[in-house]
């Protein structure tokens, strides 16, 4: 298992201020002891490739790998060309994966808003519809399309269209695709929806081909009953907070154990930071410790239900062997 981090604390620094770049976050993350660094579309204002290749030189430099890439697209938006719009995004950033991560690294995908006029049933028509047609282009590529049980972006004006499980069932289900395709799992973000988190991954264990951790605590006076909505759910408040992984509502020794009986050995990429890189540093360890505990203190790639898949499609392993400590 390789651990890398995800800049949750500086987002609007990056993608909406712009008072910092890819390359000062490159910089800030080289004093913590992970392997990747999972970077985010709006981190990205040029996209040309001698851009993105200095992008790919400074991750190098820092002892780094560029595993996961963080898109949010908007399948759902009821205007026909913002979502051609949002296709097109996605294709030119899975490029960008696959310059920057290789063979093998993965991309995520999102369902879209929640916009009120759009139903269930044509939302779900098109994400399924957009991500099959995604799909050439990512084996083309050879990156993996990991779809999101997700939340909100902190930039979208709705909450995630698949944010209840059903419905993100519903579409994960409907996309035979085990190759270039699967799940990236968020813990929290469960927790958010009205789902117990591990229950959540037992039921989706054998697609999950990446994982972001996080957590989540209640505030001071907050239970889980006072957030919980009539129709179930759980709304984004302030009353979940940000904190170190580990030290919150999910249940991470069963959340390991799950992942390690069904061979995951893969990437889980902290997304933490939101009260300073001490909190980051303390996620790491934390998941330092959980690779000696629960996966034998292995720094391999190697997820066993995806490489099965590859397998089965004739596309060669994506597995990575161990790596030694690189120290910074």
């Amino acid at each position: 298992m390789r651990i890398s981090v995800f800049p949750k604390g500086d987002l609007t620094a990056l993608a909406v201020d712009r008072t910092m770049t890819v390359f000062d976050w490159i910089e800030k993350a080289r004093v913590l002891p992970a392997e990747g660094l999972e970077l985010y579309s709006g981190m990205f204002w040029q996209t040309d490739d001698d851009h993105i290749d200095q992008v790919g030189e400074h991750l190098a430099a820092a002892g780094f790998e560029m595993p996961m890439l963080c898109v949010s697209p908007d399948f759902t938006n009821p205007d026909p060309e913002v979502r051609k719009a949002e296709f097109d995004r996605e294709i030119e950033m899975m490029r960008i994966t696959a310059r920057l991560g290789g063979r093998g690294a993965s991309t995520r995908v999102l369902s879209g808003q929640k916009h009120p006029e759009v139903s269930r049933e044509q939302g779900v028509e098109w994400v399924v519809d957009a991500i099959t047609r995604l799909l050439p282009i990512a084996r083309e590529l050879g990156v993996t399309l990991g779809l999101e049980n997700h939340y909100k972006d902190g930039f979208w004006r709705y909450p995630e269209f698949a944010q209840k499980s059903d419905v993100f069932l519903e579409i994960l289900n409907a996309i035979d695709d085990r190759a270039s395709f699967g799940v990236q799992f968020d813990p929290s973000n469960a927790i958010v929806a009205g789902d117990d988190s591990a229950d959540f991954l037992e039921q989706v264990i054998d697609r999950v081909v990446t994982m972001q951790a996080s957590d989540r605590s209640l505030a001071p006076g907050a239970s889980l009953d006072d957030l919980r909505q009539s129709d179930g759910t759980l709304g984004y408040s302030p009353a979940l907070q940000h904190g170190v992984i580990g030290q919150g509502l999910n249940d991470y020794d069963r959340i390991f154990r799950t992942l390690a009986d069904a061979g995951y050995d893969g990437w889980i990429s902290i997304e933490d930071g939101v009260n300073g890189m001490g909190e980051m540093a303390e996620s790491v360890e934390f998941l330092r410790e959980a690779r000696d505990t629960y996966f034998r203190g292995s720094t391999a790639v190697r997820v066993r239900t995806h490489e099965a898949a590859l397998a089965a499609a004739g596309l060669p392993s994506i597995a990575r062997g161990e790596i030694e400590e690189v120290a910074r």
